[in-house]
């Protein structure tokens, strides 16, 4: 005859591994490489489109916040590039 408090721990136990093995696989695939380099160029791409505005469901919102974002973007490449070219 098995005492319930140890049977409770038992399954508890089970339970808490269960969950920590789906955390861990969670973690590795939010944390794979190869994904997160998708995600950016995906969102590089959405970034762009809206920025451009060729879409008509694009909030305004988001469309000026793109604008912002690739301006300030444009503005660091060239302040990198004017400092290279200063420095030859």
């Amino acid at each position: 005859m098995t005492d319930p408090k140890i049977t409770a721990l038992e399954s508890e136990l089970r339970a808490t591994r269960a969950q920590l093995a789906a955390t861990v696989d969670e973690l590795t695939t939010r944390l794979d490489p190869r994904r997160q380099a998708s995600e950016a160029v995906e969102n590089g791409r959405r970034l762009v489109r809206d920025a451009v505005g060729n879409d008509p469901h694009t909030d305004p919102n988001a469309r000026q916040r793109a604008r912002v974002i690739l301006g300030v973007a444009g503005a660091a490449v060239g302040l990198v590039v004017a400092g290279i070219v200063r420095k030859l």
